[in-house]
Protein backbone atom coordinates (compact mmCIF):
# COMPACT_ATOMS: atom_id res chain seq x y z
CA UNK A 1 0.00 0.00 0.00
CA UNK A 2 1.45 3.64 -1.19
CA UNK A 3 1.26 5.75 2.09
CA UNK A 4 2.04 9.57 1.79
CA UNK A 5 2.01 12.67 3.51
CA UNK A 6 0.09 15.91 4.00
CA UNK A 7 1.41 18.46 6.09
CA UNK A 8 -0.15 21.84 7.13
CA UNK A 9 2.51 23.20 8.88
CA UNK A 10 0.96 23.75 11.72
CA UNK A 11 2.10 26.43 14.39
CA UNK A 12 1.13 24.48 18.46
CA UNK A 13 1.31 26.21 21.31
CA UNK A 14 4.20 27.68 22.68
CA UNK A 15 5.86 27.59 19.45
CA UNK A 16 6.90 29.63 16.46
CA UNK A 17 6.09 30.13 12.81
CA UNK A 18 10.07 29.16 12.24
CA UNK A 19 9.81 26.17 14.64
CA UNK A 20 6.68 24.75 12.55
CA UNK A 21 8.56 25.27 8.98
CA UNK A 22 11.72 23.62 10.34
CA UNK A 23 9.65 20.67 11.93
CA UNK A 24 8.09 20.28 8.73
CA UNK A 25 11.38 20.12 6.66
CA UNK A 26 12.32 17.47 9.42
CA UNK A 27 9.11 15.55 9.07
CA UNK A 28 9.49 15.28 4.85
CA UNK A 29 13.40 14.02 5.98
CA UNK A 30 11.88 11.62 8.27
CA UNK A 31 8.84 10.53 5.81
CA UNK A 32 12.06 9.84 3.09
CA UNK A 33 13.51 7.06 5.87
CA UNK A 34 10.11 5.80 6.44
CA UNK A 35 9.11 5.05 2.69
CA UNK A 36 6.58 7.23 2.57
CA UNK A 37 5.66 7.90 -1.27
CA UNK A 38 5.28 11.44 -1.23
CA UNK A 39 5.01 14.67 0.71
CA UNK A 40 3.27 17.90 0.20
CA UNK A 41 2.64 20.78 1.89
CA UNK A 42 -0.57 23.04 1.82
CA UNK A 43 -0.79 26.94 1.50
CA UNK A 44 -2.28 29.10 3.63
CA UNK A 45 -2.78 32.89 3.95
CA UNK A 46 -3.49 34.85 7.36
CA UNK A 47 -4.17 31.82 9.70
CA UNK A 48 -2.23 32.15 12.86
CA UNK A 49 -2.13 28.69 13.42
CA UNK A 50 -0.25 27.42 10.11
CA UNK A 51 2.87 28.45 8.75
CA UNK A 52 3.37 27.73 5.23
CA UNK A 53 1.74 30.59 2.47
CA UNK A 54 4.62 29.59 0.00
CA UNK A 55 5.21 26.16 -1.03
CA UNK A 56 6.86 27.01 -3.39
CA UNK A 57 9.63 28.14 -1.18
CA UNK A 58 9.61 25.43 0.85
CA UNK A 59 9.60 22.77 -1.72
CA UNK A 60 13.32 23.78 -2.76
CA UNK A 61 14.55 23.19 0.83
CA UNK A 62 13.04 20.00 1.02
CA UNK A 63 14.14 18.89 -2.10
CA UNK A 64 17.94 19.48 -1.36
CA UNK A 65 17.55 17.78 2.16
CA UNK A 66 15.69 14.57 0.27
CA UNK A 67 16.96 12.46 -2.41
CA UNK A 68 14.13 10.33 -3.69
CA UNK A 69 10.54 11.27 -2.08
CA UNK A 70 8.29 12.85 -4.18
CA UNK A 71 7.73 16.70 -3.20
CA UNK A 72 4.26 18.60 -3.98
CA UNK A 73 1.96 21.43 -3.00
CA UNK A 74 -1.23 20.33 -1.79
CA UNK A 75 -2.32 22.91 -2.90
CA UNK A 76 -1.35 25.65 -5.04
CA UNK A 77 -4.58 27.35 -4.92
CA UNK A 78 -4.84 28.77 -9.20
CA UNK A 79 -7.40 31.13 -8.19
CA UNK A 80 -4.85 33.57 -6.47
CA UNK A 81 -2.00 33.40 -9.34
CA UNK A 82 -1.80 33.79 -13.37
CA UNK A 83 -0.87 29.70 -14.62
CA UNK A 84 2.36 31.23 -16.08
CA UNK A 85 3.68 31.99 -13.21
CA UNK A 86 2.48 28.73 -11.38
CA UNK A 87 4.24 26.52 -14.45
CA UNK A 88 7.75 29.30 -14.32
CA UNK A 89 8.08 27.85 -10.80
CA UNK A 90 7.10 24.45 -11.07
CA UNK A 91 8.91 23.82 -14.05
CA UNK A 92 11.67 25.05 -12.36
CA UNK A 93 11.34 22.59 -9.45
CA UNK A 94 11.36 19.81 -11.96
CA UNK A 95 14.83 20.34 -13.35
CA UNK A 96 16.22 20.98 -9.67
CA UNK A 97 14.72 18.08 -8.68
CA UNK A 98 14.10 15.69 -11.80
CA UNK A 99 10.90 12.91 -11.92
CA UNK A 100 10.26 14.18 -8.17
CA UNK A 101 7.66 17.47 -8.63
CA UNK A 102 3.78 17.03 -7.70
CA UNK A 103 1.51 19.98 -8.83
CA UNK A 104 -1.56 20.18 -6.63
CA UNK A 105 -3.89 22.35 -7.86
CA UNK A 106 -7.02 23.72 -5.27
CA UNK A 107 -9.64 26.57 -6.18
CA UNK A 108 -10.27 26.97 -2.28
CA UNK A 109 -9.28 30.46 -0.64
CA UNK A 110 -6.93 29.17 2.06
CA UNK A 111 -7.64 32.13 4.05
CA UNK A 112 -9.96 34.79 4.80
CA UNK A 113 -12.10 36.93 2.24
CA UNK A 114 -9.69 40.03 3.01
CA UNK A 115 -5.85 37.62 1.92
CA UNK A 116 -8.19 36.60 -0.70
CA UNK A 117 -8.86 40.84 -2.18
CA UNK A 118 -4.92 40.92 -1.52
CA UNK A 119 -3.48 38.37 -3.46
CA UNK A 120 -6.06 38.23 -6.36
CA UNK A 121 -8.68 40.80 -6.28
CA UNK A 122 -12.17 39.43 -7.66
CA UNK A 123 -11.38 35.95 -5.88
CA UNK A 124 -14.97 34.59 -6.71
CA UNK A 125 -14.58 35.47 -10.26
CA UNK A 126 -10.96 33.64 -10.73
CA UNK A 127 -13.07 30.43 -9.52
CA UNK A 128 -15.62 31.24 -12.15
CA UNK A 129 -12.55 30.93 -15.04
CA UNK A 130 -10.99 27.60 -13.18
CA UNK A 131 -11.49 25.32 -16.04
CA UNK A 132 -10.04 28.07 -18.62
CA UNK A 133 -6.74 28.38 -16.39
CA UNK A 134 -6.36 24.71 -15.64
CA UNK A 135 -5.91 24.27 -19.04
CA UNK A 136 -3.73 27.10 -19.59
CA UNK A 137 -1.51 25.86 -16.97
CA UNK A 138 -1.18 22.28 -18.52
CA UNK A 139 -0.43 23.69 -21.49
CA UNK A 140 2.23 25.39 -20.18
CA UNK A 141 3.78 22.57 -18.34
CA UNK A 142 3.61 20.26 -20.85
CA UNK A 143 4.81 23.19 -23.78
CA UNK A 144 1.72 21.86 -26.32
CA UNK A 145 -0.32 25.28 -26.47
CA UNK A 146 -1.59 24.74 -29.89
CA UNK A 147 -0.99 26.84 -32.53
CA UNK A 148 -1.73 30.37 -33.21
CA UNK A 149 -3.36 30.92 -29.80
CA UNK A 150 -2.57 34.14 -27.82
CA UNK A 151 0.62 31.95 -25.74
CA UNK A 152 1.50 29.35 -28.48
CA UNK A 153 5.04 31.13 -28.95
CA UNK A 154 6.17 31.68 -25.33
CA UNK A 155 7.47 28.80 -22.84
CA UNK A 156 7.46 28.66 -19.51
CA UNK A 157 11.12 27.84 -19.03
CA UNK A 158 13.07 25.83 -17.81
CA UNK A 159 10.92 22.88 -19.44
CA UNK A 160 12.50 19.90 -17.46
CA UNK A 161 12.87 16.53 -19.04
CA UNK A 162 10.01 15.25 -17.42
CA UNK A 163 7.09 17.83 -16.04
CA UNK A 164 5.68 18.19 -12.74
CA UNK A 165 3.29 15.99 -12.26
CA UNK A 166 -0.29 17.40 -12.23
CA UNK A 167 -2.88 16.93 -9.88
CA UNK A 168 -6.55 18.52 -8.96
CA UNK A 169 -7.23 18.33 -5.18
CA UNK A 170 -10.80 18.80 -4.31
CA UNK A 171 -13.67 17.46 -1.98
CA UNK A 172 -16.78 17.30 -4.28
CA UNK A 173 -18.37 16.24 -7.74
CA UNK A 174 -17.27 19.23 -9.50
CA UNK A 175 -13.18 19.13 -8.95
CA UNK A 176 -13.31 15.73 -9.51
CA UNK A 177 -14.97 16.48 -13.11
CA UNK A 178 -12.60 19.03 -13.72
CA UNK A 179 -9.85 16.20 -13.62
CA UNK A 180 -11.65 14.07 -15.44
CA UNK A 181 -12.25 15.95 -18.07
CA UNK A 182 -8.32 17.40 -18.32
CA UNK A 183 -7.16 13.84 -18.24
CA UNK A 184 -5.21 14.08 -14.78
CA UNK A 185 -4.22 12.51 -11.61
CA UNK A 186 -7.00 13.88 -8.52
CA UNK A 187 -6.68 13.48 -5.04
CA UNK A 188 -10.27 13.67 -2.73
CA UNK A 189 -9.23 15.58 0.56
CA UNK A 190 -11.99 12.80 2.56
CA UNK A 191 -11.01 14.48 5.86
CA UNK A 192 -12.58 17.70 5.05
CA UNK A 193 -15.54 16.80 2.88
CA UNK A 194 -18.89 15.21 4.10
CA UNK A 195 -19.44 14.38 0.75
CA UNK A 196 -20.17 10.40 -0.92
CA UNK A 197 -16.54 10.44 -1.61
CA UNK A 198 -16.22 6.87 -2.73
CA UNK A 199 -18.90 8.31 -5.73
CA UNK A 200 -16.86 11.39 -6.11
CA UNK A 201 -14.03 8.74 -7.08
CA UNK A 202 -16.17 6.94 -9.36
CA UNK A 203 -17.15 10.05 -11.19
CA UNK A 204 -13.86 10.69 -11.67
CA UNK A 205 -12.74 7.20 -13.04
CA UNK A 206 -16.02 6.88 -15.46
CA UNK A 207 -15.26 10.12 -16.57
CA UNK A 208 -11.50 10.11 -17.52
CA UNK A 209 -10.26 11.20 -20.66
CA UNK A 210 -7.12 9.96 -21.66
CA UNK A 211 -5.61 13.56 -22.52
CA UNK A 212 -2.58 13.68 -20.31
CA UNK A 213 -2.76 10.36 -18.67
CA UNK A 214 -3.70 6.85 -19.98
CA UNK A 215 -5.11 6.06 -16.50
CA UNK A 216 -6.98 7.69 -14.20
CA UNK A 217 -4.80 8.33 -10.70
CA UNK A 218 -6.78 8.30 -6.78
CA UNK A 219 -5.30 9.75 -3.60
CA UNK A 220 -7.45 9.77 -0.66
CA UNK A 221 -6.22 12.12 2.18
CA UNK A 222 -7.65 10.89 5.36
CA UNK A 223 -7.27 12.09 9.05
CA UNK A 224 -5.10 10.17 11.11
CA UNK A 225 -3.82 10.19 14.92
CA UNK A 226 -1.55 7.27 15.78
CA UNK A 227 -0.10 6.01 19.35
CA UNK A 228 1.02 3.09 21.38
CA UNK A 229 -2.13 2.67 22.67
CA UNK A 230 -5.55 3.69 21.80
CA UNK A 231 -6.13 5.46 25.17
CA UNK A 232 -3.02 7.37 24.59
CA UNK A 233 -4.14 7.95 20.70
CA UNK A 234 -7.62 9.75 21.95
CA UNK A 235 -6.24 11.96 24.76
CA UNK A 236 -3.64 13.46 21.48
CA UNK A 237 -6.93 13.55 19.73
CA UNK A 238 -8.33 15.44 22.22
CA UNK A 239 -5.08 18.03 22.14
CA UNK A 240 -5.93 17.82 18.82
CA UNK A 241 -9.08 19.01 18.97
CA UNK A 242 -8.47 22.16 21.25
CA UNK A 243 -6.00 23.16 19.03
CA UNK A 244 -8.55 23.10 16.48
CA UNK A 245 -10.78 25.24 18.91
CA UNK A 246 -7.98 27.50 19.58
CA UNK A 247 -6.25 28.35 16.02
CA UNK A 248 -8.89 27.72 13.73
CA UNK A 249 -11.95 29.67 15.45
CA UNK A 250 -10.21 32.13 17.66
CA UNK A 251 -11.07 31.01 20.91
CA UNK A 252 -8.91 30.96 23.92
CA UNK A 253 -8.68 28.11 26.54
CA UNK A 254 -7.20 27.94 29.80
CA UNK A 255 -4.82 25.28 30.43
CA UNK A 256 -5.13 22.59 32.10
CA UNK A 257 -8.86 22.63 31.33
CA UNK A 258 -10.94 21.91 34.23
CA UNK A 259 -12.52 17.81 34.61
CA UNK A 260 -15.96 19.87 33.96
CA UNK A 261 -14.88 21.31 30.99
CA UNK A 262 -13.19 18.86 29.46
CA UNK A 263 -15.92 16.39 29.98
CA UNK A 264 -18.03 18.79 27.99
CA UNK A 265 -15.95 19.25 25.19
CA UNK A 266 -15.61 15.27 24.91
CA UNK A 267 -19.25 15.12 25.09
CA UNK A 268 -19.94 17.73 22.52
CA UNK A 269 -21.69 17.06 18.88
CA UNK A 270 -18.70 19.30 17.84
CA UNK A 271 -16.09 16.96 19.26
CA UNK A 272 -17.83 13.95 18.20
CA UNK A 273 -17.78 14.91 14.76
CA UNK A 274 -14.10 15.60 14.77
CA UNK A 275 -13.37 12.42 15.69
CA UNK A 276 -16.01 10.92 13.53
CA UNK A 277 -13.62 12.39 10.11
CA UNK A 278 -10.18 10.49 11.70
CA UNK A 279 -8.63 7.33 12.07
CA UNK A 280 -7.65 7.19 16.14
CA UNK A 281 -5.83 4.45 17.86
CA UNK A 282 -2.90 2.12 17.99
CA UNK A 283 -0.75 1.08 14.94
CA UNK A 284 -2.63 -2.20 14.37
CA UNK A 285 -5.87 -0.21 13.83
CA UNK A 286 -4.87 2.90 12.47
CA UNK A 287 -3.14 0.55 9.39
CA UNK A 288 -5.93 -2.13 9.60
CA UNK A 289 -8.92 0.92 8.85
CA UNK A 290 -6.43 2.55 6.31
CA UNK A 291 -6.01 -1.04 4.17
CA UNK A 292 -10.22 -1.00 4.43
CA UNK A 293 -10.65 2.40 3.29
CA UNK A 294 -8.39 2.11 0.64
CA UNK A 295 -10.41 -0.85 -0.62
CA UNK A 296 -13.78 1.24 0.17
CA UNK A 297 -12.54 3.87 -1.93
CA UNK A 298 -10.56 1.55 -4.88
CA UNK A 299 -7.79 4.44 -4.47
CA UNK A 300 -4.21 4.17 -5.83
CA UNK A 301 -2.73 5.50 -1.99
CA UNK A 302 -3.80 7.17 0.88
CA UNK A 303 -2.22 10.37 2.33
CA UNK A 304 -2.58 10.98 5.82
CA UNK A 305 -2.87 14.55 7.70
CA UNK A 306 -1.95 14.33 11.50
CA UNK A 307 -1.82 16.75 13.58
CA UNK A 308 -1.21 16.70 17.38
CA UNK A 309 -0.57 18.90 20.64
CA UNK A 310 3.12 18.50 20.39
CA UNK A 311 5.57 18.20 17.14
CA UNK A 312 7.09 14.63 18.87
CA UNK A 313 3.65 13.39 18.75
CA UNK A 314 3.17 13.83 15.04
CA UNK A 315 6.46 12.89 14.40
CA UNK A 316 5.64 9.36 16.76
CA UNK A 317 1.92 8.90 14.72
CA UNK A 318 3.93 9.05 11.30
CA UNK A 319 6.33 6.37 12.49
CA UNK A 320 4.04 4.40 14.15
CA UNK A 321 1.90 3.86 11.16
CA UNK A 322 4.70 3.41 9.04
CA UNK A 323 6.68 0.57 10.79
CA UNK A 324 3.15 -1.40 11.16
CA UNK A 325 2.45 -1.28 7.29
CA UNK A 326 6.13 -2.55 6.66
CA UNK A 327 5.85 -5.24 9.18
CA UNK A 328 2.26 -6.31 7.31
CA UNK A 329 4.37 -6.35 4.10
CA UNK A 330 6.79 -8.40 6.02
CA UNK A 331 4.06 -10.94 6.32
CA UNK A 332 2.82 -11.03 3.07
Amino acid sequence: MQVSILDQAPILNNSTAKEALEQSIQLAVMAEKLGYTRYWIAEHHNLSGLACSAPEIMLPVIGAKTKSIRIGSGATLLPHYKPYKVAEMFNMLATLFPNRIDLGIGRAPGGDAQSSIALSGNYLENVKNIPKTVQELLHFLYNDYPKNELFSSISASPLPNIPPEPWILGTSIKSAFLAAENGISYAFGQFMSNEDGRQIIQTYKNQFQKKRKQQPKTIVTVSAICAETNEKAEQIAFSSFLWNLQHHKGKTLDFPLKEEAKQQLLNSDEFQQFQKNMIIGDPTFVVHRLYELKNWYEADELMIITITGSYEERTKSYQLIAEEINRKKSYR
